[in-house]
């Protein structure tokens, strides 16, 4: 059944659950997953089904943010509310904290010069950067082959690197081989390195980039062939969530693909901060009610009683009724530790002072949750988009972030890969310049329907009217560049 069917006797809202194994490489926008995406439909629409609240697009910060609604939600990570709302609940003392701490704030331009630091620790020494609008950019210097990397000018300098290997493809294969499909690379081929080894050749790149003092692990293998890299710099002593470096090593030991951000942020105006059981509680506020406190709808309808039977009330009962309230999910919370968060906000992306919990919920693997650490009134705004016509239905667009982009071999059939919830339909859009193409993913869902809010990656294809060349390809949401797979 496709994400748009009903079957016979469904109502109309839709319980669905999508199981993919993911994993987050990289605060510059990188998000990686061994399972299969979702289709696009070749007219710049890909869908979920219909009818149910959008799950949360994968953004910077992970958690709940704390104060933001709609806050991003790293995949992997369960929303901090969920379908039913959740509530932390600390198992031991809190820690108090220090009474201050600063924001960073990116600050300034990227120079050509770090541009070409970065390339040469990436295998792209002796190249020169080129400025195409608002990004430096190393293209490939023929047939689109071979290494890529973008950056964008304005601080923070998110960056991506790519390796397209193009490959064969139609008659060119060999007989009996498998190739690829056009305009996809060619995978690597091989075993993984060790942990060891793709700590090693992530070394110079987090050097480069002044986060030797990084956290670092090596653990996630991509496709049986290429081990991921994720490091979490420290910044003035502090821990970051969602500003993280990633980096894939191939199976020869060199870096393939990774992406992150290139000046560090800065220092900027000291904050009173509140101890981590006032930034607990003030995440429960949030959480308890992110979606709804009750389930109005089943995914089947309940069996048939037996003629000249009525069922007893709570018998058999294959979901929750309309109207019956659900008790909130408690999840233990098993540490807590000041760091920085990355947040988007009205004057950019930040790194806030924030508290970040340990939830080690009982049926799955313990994750990170945050909480901002700011007194009340200094709480930066959260960020906003220009309002946009509602849908016809009076739900509001949303934009999904593009994590990654190919080219097929026609050269103007762009296929654009983002991460959505299984049960809203996307719609794809481009906005051609002479050096740029601008890329935007809006979302429509029913508010009033019910859906798990799960996370699944999705590809929407688009048809530019000129073939893409070496123009760099921009998420007009976040402005910055999206890679090339």
């Amino acid at each position: 059944m496709s994400g748009t069917e009903s079957g016979r006797g469904r109502r109309t809202a839709l319980v669905a659950t999508v199981a993919a194994g993911v994993l987050l490489a990289g605060g510059g926008g990188v998000y990686l997953t061994a399972s299969a995406s979702g289709g696009g439909d070749g007219d710049g629409t890909a869908s979920r089904a219909a009818g149910a609240p959008a799950a949360p697009s994968p953004e910077l910060g992970g958690g709940s943010g704390g104060t933001a609604p709609g806050a991003g939600i790293a995949p992997g990570e369960p929303d901090p509310g969920g379908a039913r709302g959740t509530v932390y609940r600390a198992e031991g003392p809190l820690p108090q904290g220090p009474s201050s701490a600063a924001v960073h704030r990116p600050k300034g331009l990227v120079t050509s010069q770090e541009v070409a630091g970065l390339a040469g620790v990436l295998g792209l020494g002796g190249r020169t950067p080129v400025r195409v609008g608002d990004v430096w950019t190393i293209r490939p210097e023929k047939d689109g082959r071979g290494p890529r990397l973008d950056v964008s000018v304005r601080a923070p300098g998110d960056w991506s690197f790519s390796w397209y290997d193009g490959g064969p493809a139609g008659d060119t294969c060999l007989k009996g081989k498998a190739c690829p499909p056009p305009g996809e690379a060619r995978p690597p081929a091989g075993g993984p390195v060790s942990e060891a080894a793709a700590r090693a050749a992530a070394a110079p790149v987090l050097k480069a980039l002044g986060q030797e003092d990084a956290k670092v692990s090596a653990g996630q293998v991509l496709n049986g062939s290429v081990r991921v890299v994720n490091a979490d710099p420290v910044v003035d002593g502090l821990p970051t969530y969602g500003w993280a470096t990633g980096l894939h090593i191939g199976p020869d030991g060199r870096p393939v693909a990774g992406s992150g951000t290139l000046k560090e942020p800065v220092r900027g105006e000291t904050a009173r901060l509140v101890p981590a059981e006032r930034a607990l509680a003030r995440l429960n506020e949030t959480s308890r009610g992110r979606i709804a406190d009750r389930v109005t709808d089943c995914a089947t309808d309940p069996p048939a009683a037996e003629p000249g039977t009525a069922r007893k009330p709570g018998e058999g009962s294959p979901c929750f009724g309309v109207g019956t309230p659900v008790k909130p999910l408690e999840v233990p919370v098993t540490g807590a530790v000041l760091g920085l968060a990355a947040r988007d906000s009205a004057e950019g992306r930040l790194l806030v002072p924030s508290w970040l919990f340990t939830a080690d919920p009982a049926d799955a693997a313990p994750y990170t949750v945050t909480s901002p650490a700011l007194v009340e009134e200094n709480l930066p705004p959260a960020a906003t988009r220009a309002p946009e016509p509602p849908a016809a239905d009076g739900t509001a667009p949303v934009a999904p972030r593009i994590t990654s982009y190919a080219v097929a071999a026609d050269g103007r059939t762009v296929s654009l890969v983002f991460w959505g919830g299984v049960c809203s339909t996307y719609t794809a859009h481009t906005s051609e310049e002479p050096g740029r193409v601008r890329v935007r993913i809006d979302e429509r869902s029913d508010p009033d329907a019910v859906c798990v809010a799960l996370a699944k990656e999705i590809t929407a294809e688009v048809v530019l009217k000129a073939p893409l060349g070496d123009r760099p390809v921009l998420d007009e949401a976040s402005g910055r560049p999206v890679p090339r797979r």
